[in-house]
């Protein structure tokens, strides 16, 4: 369907190297996409690269820290001038600290504010301004249940997250009248490496999970994909400063409802 398609389109996903990243940047390939990756590390980056374009996709990778900006701008000037545009923006580099908030070192508490809410700020501020003077872009911008919900031992990263959701409204605010749109993805639990340990039968997280979401299951990374690929289309260009949350039900109720 043309209104979903992304053929002729760029799009740059940061952290895109693994997990949640790597199945929405498939999503937005396998719709025509044109991938630029980022990572703040050269190994795994390069390892992420091999392994698109083993899948058949088009990707090039670049290194930097999206929490520098200047750094951050030599590196998007790089890419518009290899590129030629960057129409589709994903912020989905992140980091998480679980640390009880009396135990956390302030400067702890910075450095996720400065990743998972300063970097998208950077990298969205860089990159509109090409998509303003072509009037037309996509931000995507990647929260959590924590934008909505509080739990122990992740003050810092909920404080980013529901901080990124109102970046989302206001630079969705701001810049919708140069046909951008900003919105943002919230997920849920997935399945991913880094779960695999406590999605096991009787851990009491995975039963916590299971009994807590509708849908009787975790994500896989692949249910990002068709939300991913609606934001970066055309067939969302009228959705604007919304967080769209992909959870299988969690946030709809306050328990999953009983076979009775």
């Amino acid at each position: 369907m043309d209104l979903f398609s992304l053929k002729g389109k760029t799009a740059l996903i940061t952290g895109g190297i693994h997990g949640l990243g790597m199945a929405m940047a498939e999503g937005l390939a396998k719709a025509g996409a044109e991938l630029i990756i980022s990572n703040n590390t050269q190994e795994p980056l390069d390892a992420a690269i091999e392994q698109y374009r083993q899948s058949g996709f088009t990707a090039t990778g670049y290194v930097f820290d999206v929490t520098d900006e200047a750094e951050a701008e030599k590196q998007i000037a790089e890419m518009e001038a290899r590129h030629g545009k960057i129409d589709i923006l994903v912020n989905n580099a992140g980091i998480i600290m679980r640390v009880l908030a009396i135990d956390m070192p302030v400067a702890d508490f910075r450095k996720v504010i400065d990743v998972d809410l300063v970097g998208p700020f950077i990298m969205s501020k860089l990159v509109a301004k090409s998509m303003i003077a072509r009037q037309s872009g996509k931000i995507i911008n990647i929260c959590s249940m924590m934008s909505e919900l509080g739990r122990d031992n992740v003050s810092a990263y909920a404080s980013a997250k529901g901080g990124l959701k109102m970046l989302t409204k206001n630079l969705a605010t701001e810049w919708a009248k140069h046909n951008i749109q900003v919105n943002a993805i919230g997920p849920g639990y997935f399945a991913t490496s880094q779960t695999a340990p406590i999605r096991v039968d009787g851990h009491p997280f995975n039963d916590f999970i299971i009994g807590r979401t509708p849908a009787g299951r975790w994500g896989n990374p692949e249910d990002l994909a068709g939300t991913a690929v609606f934001l970066a289309s055309d067939a969302s260009r009228f959705v604007n400063g919304q967080v769209i949350y992909v959870d299988g039900g969690i946030l709809a109720t306050i328990g999953k409802p009983s076979n009775e």
